[in-house]
């Protein structure tokens, strides 16, 4: 009896242990297998990370890469867009064919030319020249444009021409010297660089009778052959072009109210557009083509570039 017992107690430890092996065998696949499935996911998770890490990481540069050409007005390809008075020939405006000419506008699609650029003219009101150019509305300011005393105001080319700010009267006026002007009534463009001029000599300025601004030349022009006007302050170069085209008897006093240089203005800080602009009338004086276009317009060539 006690062996039979016996036989069926051993019998059961052994069953016992059977099954103890069995789940302990089950517990180990599962665990191997949660954690291969946990390794796993924790493997893709890093790689979509990576992974994302690197598109942003190419976006990144892209971006970099896109601003860097944006800030360089230089490269080739795009627009070079020209800020002008459409009233101040002759160094740009309005042709009698309707389409804007001039020796600044002329000398300016040759340099985009060069640029590699399309060449876009953009007549502006001459006091807001500066928001113009702040906007990113044009690339430069170009139209027989003074540096004299706007020095520090933009990033400025080389000169490329000589003038004065000159006296227009009529002939028969009986105005020979800056000193006749005391009580004359006198016109000049608003925020010009005669104007500034003007400013700087207070004692000619304030001997007139009254100094009136106007927003171009050809209503002072028009002020002077009517007699609403005594003078006009102005250019040198733009005085001489509007007697000779208007075939008026008008002349310019001998005397200068200020000696200065035209130049191109840009936006403070913008070296680049500056630099590839400056290097190609350079090319343009050493081959020639400045000069050509300058007799063009002048009769002689006039421009200081590589003199």
């Amino acid at each position: 009896m006690k062996k039979k017992i016996l036989s069926v107690m051993l019998g059961a430890a052994l069953a016992a242990a059977m099954m103890s092996g069995c789940g302990s065998s089950g517990t180990g696949e599962t665990k191997a297998a949660a954690e291969s499935g946990t390794s796993k996911t924790t493997e893709a998770a890093s790689s979509e990370a990576a992974t994302t890490e690197a598109a942003s990481e190419a976006g990144t540069t892209e971006a970099k890469t896109t601003d860097a050409a944006s800030a360089d007005g230089a490269a080739e390809g795009g627009t070079f867009t020209v800020g002008f008075d459409q009233d101040f020939p002759p160094m740009g405006f309005v042709g009698d064919d309707g389409e804007f000419t001039g020796f600044d506008l002329a000398t300016a699609a040759e340099v985009a030319k060069r640029m590699g650029k399309e060449i876009n003219y953009q007549p502006i009101a001459w006091d807001a020249k500066d928001m113009e150019l702040n906007s990113g509305t044009i690339d430069c300011i170009w139209n027989g444009f003074t540096m004299n005393g706007r020095e520090d105001d933009y990033t400025w080319s080389d000169p490329y021409m000589k003038n004065d700010q000159v006296i227009v009267v009529k002939a028969d006026s009986g105005i020979e010297a800056l000193t006749d002007l005391a009580g004359k009534v006198v016109d000049v463009q608003t925020d010009s660089s005669a104007q500034a001029a003007l400013n700087d000599k207070p004692d000619l300025s304030g001997s007139f009778g009254q100094l009136i601004t106007v927003a171009d030349y050809n209503t002072a022009f028009m002020d002077l052959e009517s007699g609403a006007v005594d003078a006009i302050a102005m250019d040198n170069v733009v005085a001489s072009y509007q007697i000779q085209k208007r075939d008026a008897d008008f002349k310019v006093l001998d005397e200068a109210i200020a000696a200065e240089e035209y130049g191109i203005g840009f936006k403070k800080g913008n070296d680049a557009l500056k630099d590839a602009v400056q290097k190609a009338l350079e090319e343009m004086a050493a081959d020639g083509t400045l000069a050509k276009i300058s007799n063009e317009w002048f009769g002689k060539d006039i421009t200081i570039i590589g003199k």
